[in-house]
Parts: structure tokens; sequence; C-alpha cells
């Protein structure tokens, strides 16, 4: 990256901590002015006490210290399990699919059908089927976050310049080959844009799914302080979860662009 570049990107950043840090001189604000009830919207120390002590950081030792360390693990656990078979099978099935003109022509009124249908109203029905237990939610956050991979590595293998496949037919490749050296380099950017957006897909698909279906993790610890008016509590399960977020992300887009950089010049 040459020095503007470099300029770029500092200045980007520094304006993005700017905004952050203007965001929490409100909330702080809003709190202690009383603009808002503090049983609703606790003051910003009083979250961050709730968070260090709920990660057992405090350096308290109290029963409860270190709870919220365990269901923040349990929810990671979920989302990326979840992640990786929604990427498994979007790609393989994506790839079955984008690479032939008929299967597309066939299964895509079925795909655009069925892709809408939000992962959590199949909550009840998973329900009935597996039960309430971590399968069940595995499942829905699986099926939920398989879409955006499943229509990314349909569209990136439906992209692919029709003489790569004039040329893979004169060097009589087959169709595995085809997909393997050809179609997926060519669907690489798709997917991965594709899986970014899945693992944002998975990690709200798992809180829903711990709140409705009762199981150990951020959701639960956020409906219970929600439940008992303990605000600090609720707020320091928020703040986590958008932690989550924004460092599930940032390691996607660094392993984006080091996948992608024989595309640069």
């Amino acid at each position: 990256m040459n020095e503007a570049g470099r300029r770029r990107v500092g200045t980007e950043w520094l304006g993005s901590l700017a905004v952050l840090c203007a965001l929490i001189a409100l909330w702080w604000i809003a709190s202690n002015a009383g603009w808002v009830s503090r049983v609703f919207l606790p003051t910003p120390q009083a979250t961050f006490a709730s968070l260090l002590e709920g990660l057992n950081l405090s350096g308290a030792n109290g029963n409860g210290g270190g709870e919220l360390l365990a269901f923040t693990q349990a929810t990671v656990g979920r989302m990326v399990q979840g992640w990786l078979l929604a990427s498994l099978f979007g790609v393989v099935l994506g790839a079955a699919i984008g690479v032939s003109p008929a299967v597309r022509a066939w299964v895509q009124p079925t795909l655009e059908f069925i892709r809408p249908l939000p992962a959590s109203a199949l909550l009840p029905l998973a329900i009935s089927i597996f039960g309430l237990n971590p399968g069940m939610v595995l499942f829905v956050v699986a099926f939920g976050a398989m879409w955006p991979v499943l229509l990314a590595t349909v569209h990136g293998f439906a992209a692919v310049e029709p003489r790569l496949s004039e040329v893979a037919r004169c060097l009589q490749m087959s169709r595995a080959a085809f997909v393997w050296k050809m179609g997926l380099p060519n669907a690489m950017p798709d997917i991965l844009a594709g899986m970014r957006l899945a693992l944002t897909i998975a990690l709200i698909v798992a809180v829903v799914g711990e709140m409705i279906a009762s199981q150990s993790g951020l959701g639960q610890a956020i409906l219970l302080a929600a439940r008992a008016f303990r605000a600090s509590d609720l707020f320091a399960g928020i703040v986590l979860l958008g932690l989550i977020g924004f460092v599930s992300n940032a390691l996607l887009a660094f392993a984006e662009k080091r996948l992608l950089r024989w595309q640069r010049p």
C-alpha cells in the first residue's frame, strides 16, 4: 500500500473512532442527566463494570463471576458450528446448481420461494421435530445462514466466462476438474462475500434460538437480564454481541483479502 492509501485508511479509522466516541458520550449524557431512567438505560460505567464482572476480569470472587464468559463461549461455538455447516452445504449445493444452466432454470424458482423465509419462523417446526436441545438450534442456525452462501455460489458459477467453458471442453476436462480449477476461483469473491453475510446471520439466529429454546448462551442471558430489570447486565450482553460481530467480520475480511490477493495487479 502506498503512502496515500495508508493515509486514507488512517483517516477512515480516526473517523470511525470519533463516531464511536460521540455515541458513547451521548449515552453517558443521556444516562447521567436523567433523560432516560437508569432502569432502562444504565450508565456506560455500570455497563462496563457488569461486563468485567461477567467475564470475571474485575478480580471479584463472587458466585456470579465468569457466567457471561461461559455464555459467550456457548454462543460463539453455536454460531461458528452453524456457519461452518452452512458454508459447506451452501458451496456444495451452489456449485452443483450453478454449474448447470438447466439445473439453475429448474431450481431457481424454488430457491426464490424458500429464501425469504426467516429462520426464526422455522423454530416452532424445528422444536416439534428435534425438541428443545442444542441440535435444534444448530439446525436452525445452519439453515438460516446457508442461503447467502448458496445464492452467492450459484451467482459466482453462473458468471463464469463462457469462453472458459469452451476451453474446458477443448481440453476434455471433467466436470469436477472444471468446477475445481475454473468455476471455484471465479466464484470465490461471491462465495466469501456470502460467507461474511452468513456469519452475521448465524450470530443473529443463534441468539434468537437461545432466547426461544432456553439454551445456554448470550441470548438467554440477555432475556433473563431484561426480565429481571438488570439493565447493566443486559447492555453488557449487547456490547459483547457487538464485539463478537465486529471481530468475526474483521477476521473474515482479513482472510478474504489474503485469499483474493491474486486478483490484485
